[in-house]
């Protein structure tokens, strides 16, 4: 599932807000404006339901410094690539500007134009590694980067620093109290922290993103290397048992927790720490039973090192758009005023520098670990494959809801990699 589609479930819900400079189109039902028909300056600017918000502050700033309006069109995630994949079969396309989701790029790379011009030196440096090789799709940059996400460990800060708490591991495990950095720390943590009606993590057997992440840390591409299936490689072998030995401290029916399962158990108080989307740091409810007790660490280390699955977006100039020019003024806008992104609700950028603007102030403690995390040495986007989001609704969140279950993880894997296989002739 892409990351828009967790932080919609999550925090928005889908709902369609007024913010356009222009006209705000919300819905795929409703009437669409054709590219080329409000004035030369006014670019139609697709994006996911709720997506806009990330980029109301860019367009405010982009009609102040280049004379372009905004009119932002926003459609449903599900009908999304729908409509796209109609319109720029078409040549016909209502807008000129396109949100795209990282995994969208294989398949529409030959409907948008190259905007290598935008990818200076300096640009390239200011943008996290992973993201800048994604938007690169056969030798020309076609996305520029307009958020992204990863996740980091967030823990029950109250609790690591309780005393006899710090007293107690100390004399079962030999070493200090902390957040954990390494997978054998987070098992130990895990398991210190399982009584007394708390679970020390959450297990998410309803999605595939976390496992991914410790693929990364153990040393492999995830799933794909190339055109070859890698799947039951040692690596995911590796990270797969080490996903599975924590069920004995997470939450019952790990096979049905998704996100907003894992979200709720730690904003209930239940477990002691998540891996979970670096967003949600700054969306804990006040109410929550644990408001003012979190703290937010990278993502933990495997043989490989740090790694994490980004979760960007990008924007994009079709081919067919007749307003080539103030597409790219807008683009080249949401890279300049990256950072009005982080005055959203979901607070998030692309640049390293707009993050880095935010992580010394009050309320934004995750930036660090999150900027940690996304420069991680083995933080890799997902496999650049057109078949990817039915492999994973297929393939690999049914093979983890058994693996957690109990299922043999060589078993499952060997599956797996014959199901691939079998989408990807």
């Amino acid at each position: 599932m892409s990351t828009r589609r967790i932080i919609n479930r999550l925090a928005i819900g889908g709902i369609c807000t007024a913010v356009a400079l222009v006209a705000s189109g919300c819905g795929a039902g409703g009437p669409a404006a054709t590219s080329g028909s409000a004035g030369s300056n006014t670019v139609n600017v697709l994006v996911e339901a709720g997506g806009h918000a990330e980029l109301t502050g860019v367009a405010e700033q982009c009609k102040k410094d280049a004379g372009v309006d905004v009119n932002f069109v926003e459609l449903p995630y599900d009908g999304m690539f729908n409509r796209l994949s109609s319109e720029f079969s078409s040549g016909n396309v209502s807008f000129d500007v396109a949100a795209l989701d990282s995994v969208w790029l294989p398949s529409f790379k030959d409907a948008v134009q190259p905007i290598d011009e935008l990818f200076t030196d300096e640009a390239k440096k200011d943008i996290f590694p992973a993201l800048v090789k994604e938007a690169n799709v056969d030798g020309h940059f076609i996305g520029m980067p307009a958020w992204t996400n990863a996740e980091i460990i967030l823990y029950r800060k109250d609790l690591f620093e309780d005393a006899k708490n710090k007293a107690d591991f100390k004399a079962k495990y030999g070493y200090d109290l902390a957040a954990p950095t390494t997978w054998k720390q987070y098992q130990d943590i895990s398991a210190f922290f399982t009584k007394d009606g708390m679970y020390g993590t959450d297990v998410k057997g309803g999605v595939e993103t976390e496992w991914l992440a410790h693929v990364l840390q153990a040393g492999s591409p995830m799933v794909l290397d190339g055109d070859k299936v890698v799947i039951d490689n040692a690596a995911h072998k590796e990270a797969l048992d080490f996903y599975t030995s924590l069920v004995k401290d997470a939450p019952s029916g790990a096979a049905q927790v998704d996100w907003a399962a894992a979200q709720n158990l730690f904003n209930q108080g239940k477990t002691a720490m998540t891996r979970f989307w670096a967003h949600a740091y700054r969306q804990i409810p006040k109410d929550s039973a644990v408001a003012g007790k979190v703290g937010a660490a990278p993502m933990i280390a495997g043989s490989a090192g740090v790694g994490g699955v980004p979760g960007p977006w990008y924007l994009t100039v079709p081919k067919a758009t007749k307003k080539t020019e103030a597409a790219k003024k807008f683009v080249k806008c949401a890279y300049d005023y990256n950072d009005k992104g982080i005055e959203s609700n979901l607070g998030l950028a692309a640049r390293i520098s707009a993050f880095q603007k935010y992580q010394d102030q009050p309320g934004y403690e995750s930036f660090k670990p999150l900027i940690e995390t996304l420069n991680g040495k083995a933080t890799a986007t997902r496999p650049a494959t057109e078949k990817w989001q039915q492999i994973v609704d297929t393939v690999l969140v049914p093979m983890l809801q058994k693996a957690v279950a109990g299922g043999d993880s060589a078993t499952l894997l060997a599956d797996a990699k014959k199901q691939i296989e079998a989408l990807l002739k």
